[in-house]
């Protein structure tokens, strides 16, 4: 019976630290990027192609080089960049 006692004041310890921990989070709030449609900025879509981006898109106003494993490339543009891994489109981001 002693074993329970003594496994028991911990946990609820625990417990009561994992809940006040809970209420006093951070919140965080992430911008909503706008649609990639006539109404929003037209951007490039995930996977495509380099070249097809810059086929469609234009080239951009400036690259930055490959870092990291694996390799991320991102064009920037005059609304948006856009970051590769590789040579596909992984996102665009509009600039705020």
């Amino acid at each position: 019976m002693r074993n329970i006692k003594t496994l028991i004041k911990p946990l609820l310890l625990l417990s009561l630290c994992a809940a006040s921990a809970s209420l006093s989070a951070e919140t965080l709030s992430i911008i909503n990027q706008p649609e990639n449609s006539a109404d929003g900025v037209l951007r490039p879509e995930r996977g495509m192609q380099m070249q097809q981006v810059e086929t469609n898109y234009g080239s951009p106003l400036s690259i930055n080089d490959a870092v990291g494993e694996p390799p991320i490339t991102s064009w920037v543009y005059e609304k948006y960049t856009v970051y590769f891994e590789g040579e596909y489109v992984i996102h665009a981001a509009t600039h705020h």
